[in-house]
């Protein structure tokens, strides 16, 4: 007789099984043991090793994943956000204007009005909500809208009072705040401005935000995400907040997510004299990188780039490169990992030039060597990179983190602000053929957070209508799998977790994702209809879909 302490808690069967793992790549059923994978075969083979207390579950012939991972996430910021405006389905300028006037008539005056998503560059007429749009729809509530890419926020007056801005207000530390020719602000704030703004609106309380993060997993749970890399935006206050959160989470048994937790640049010297390091944590909750800014964003108009835009300049670096080059430096002497955002041609080639360098270095001191990072460094979008650089960039031991639905969001912003240079832009096969490692993520709140939306979007480079027809710069597309990988096994490893994640495989966490269809077979523009049936982490099932 079987003894129960020794047999599958649950086995899932007569499933297609994409396991990813080299050795055994398809399968039809697995088991897992106290949240880890015991056993994977046939549905025959694994259903003999069920006892009476095992789970046992038929897929029905679904397709399984492994669970994904997102490693690009402003989590804090998305899901206290869900609570404001959701801008990113708005049509125009009217449209997003419309729907402020209506949050202004359902709260008391005085009280914040928050939104974000907002894209102009999609819109028939392509003008920013400015300062006096929004006052004339909400007059008596200061008002703060962000774009899209998270560089830009659109502020009517009231908010700019609150936060002491008025037309004699100088420009911080890169940030802009913009005025008319007459030397008027006209509401809109870039880069590190509209941290003036986030500094005046009420922080939420403990509660709140750990109840609004714990809501936000399970959210993304029912899109297959097992895991998150939760990123600190530029100059971000919200970082203490998020971090106490997320521990509070883990002590209280709810952190359901692999959970990988970004330290800000400019904390440097703070970090380091507590002794903190890259990895620090157990399974469901590591320190990560320490993240740096290079420059700001295409959309803004202050990525920095090597020929100037067609309607702008050639945007801003966010410091010095020597600069950035020494705190690096420290950091990594600290055993602390960075990722570094870099948006421009230039702004790449700059970084790729400091990483050479340090990798140089570390080689010439080997007699003095000391812990490095446990983790690759990372450069974070790597969104406008030319050919000669993607090369560089393949002789360094680190990764690239970026965002396919993004590109879907930028595409008439970049025929306009760059013409013919676009070729340039989201590269992934380029990358991938150079031998460069590509972490797929989506950047949310900036994107939408289901990785079926990414893959879509690096697969076929089209919008959801099908434009345009045949996929914007074509040759950059990649296959389904090298797309999943970037969710799963390559994260992975670059994360030194290949022995508990990215495949399915004996010996690792049972964490994978049920879907409706196999998204390796059908039409690439059907990867949009899939849904997540089913979300199993660490061997539970953390949600399952009334139509399963």
């Amino acid at each position: 007789m079987k003894e129960d302490s020794y047999l599958p808690d649950i086995i899932l069967f007569n499933g297609r099984f994409h396991t990813l793992d080299l050795k055994n790549p398809a399968s039809e059923a697995l088991a897992v043991k106290a949240g880890r994978i015991v056993a994977i075969g046939t549905s025959h083979e694994i259903k003999a090793l069920a006892g009476s207390h095992t789970r046992k579950i038929n897929l029905g012939g679904r397709t399984v994943l492994p669970g994904m991972m997102d490693s690009h996430f402003h989590f804090y910021t998305w899901a206290m956000g869900r609570r404001d405006l959701d801008l990113s389905d708005a049509v125009s300028l009217e449209d997003t204007l419309g729907r402020v006037s209506r949050a202004s008539k359902e709260r008391l005056p005085g009280k914040w009005i928050l939104g974000q998503g907002w894209n102009e560059s999609d819109w028939p007429r392509h003008a920013m909500p400015a300062r006096d749009d929004l006052d004339a729809v909400a007059p008596n509530h200061p008002v703060a809208l962000w774009r899209c890419d998270l560089h830009l926020v659109s502020a009517n007056s009231e908010a700019l009072r609150l936060a002491g801005i008025d037309d004699r207000t100088p420009n911080p530390p890169d940030g802009v705040i913009e005025k008319d020719a007459s030397g008027r602000l006209t509401g809109i704030l870039r880069e590190l401005a509209p941290n003036l703004i986030k500094a005046v609106i009420p922080e939420p309380g403990g509660d709140e935000v750990v109840e609004s993060m714990g809501a936000g997993i399970a959210q993304l749970h029912t899109l297959g995400l097992t895991g998150v890399h939760d990123t600190r935006l530029m100059g971000g206050l919200e970082g203490p907040s998020a971090f106490r959160a997320w521990q509070l989470l883990n002590e209280q048994g709810a952190l359901e997510m692999r959970c990988w937790v970004s330290l800000p640049g400019e904390r440097l010297e703070e970090i380091t004299s507590l002794g903190l390091r890259t990895g620090m944590g157990d399974d469901r909750l590591r320190i990560g990188h320490l993240k740096f800014f290079a420059d700001g964003g295409m959309g803004a108009r202050t990525a920095w780039v090597l020929e100037p835009y067609l309607d702008a300049e050639c945007g801003m670096p966010m410091g010095s490169m020597e600069a950035l080059s020494r705190q690096i430096r420290k950091a990594e002497r600290a055993g602390l990992a960075v990722m570094v955002h870099a948006i421009g041609d230039r702004a790449n080639r700059e970084v790729i030039t400091v990483f050479e360098n340090l990798e140089r270095s570390r080689t010439e001191a080997a007699s003095s060597a000391y812990a490095v990072p446990v983790v690759p460094h990372r450069i974070e979008h790597a969104q406008f990179i030319r050919s000669e650089d993607i090369r560089r960039l393949a002789g360094i031991n680190m990764a690239v983190c970026v965002q396919p639905h993004n590109m879907i969001l930028d595409i008439n912003m970049i025929d306009e602000c760059v013409g013919p240079l676009g070729r340039w832009t989201y590269p992934y096969k380029e990358m991938i053929d150079a031998g460069v490692p590509i972490i797929l993520s989506s950047d949310a709140p900036v994107c939408d957070p289901s990785p079926l939306v990414g893959i879509h979007a690096a697969v076929s480079r089209q919008r959801r209508d099908g434009t345009p027809a045949g996929g914007w710069y074509p040759a950059q597309r990649i296959t389904v799998e090298e797309a999943v990988r970037g969710y799963t096994s390559v994260p992975a490893a670059f994360y030194g977790r290949s022995r508990d994640l990215g495949t399915l495989s004996v010996g690792k966490f049972g964490d994978l994702v049920v879907l409706d269809r196999d998204i390796f077979a059908v039409d690439p523009m059907e990867i949009l209809e899939t849904q997540v049936m089913m979300t199993v982490f660490d061997g539970r099932i953390v949600y399952r879909s009334d139509a399963f």
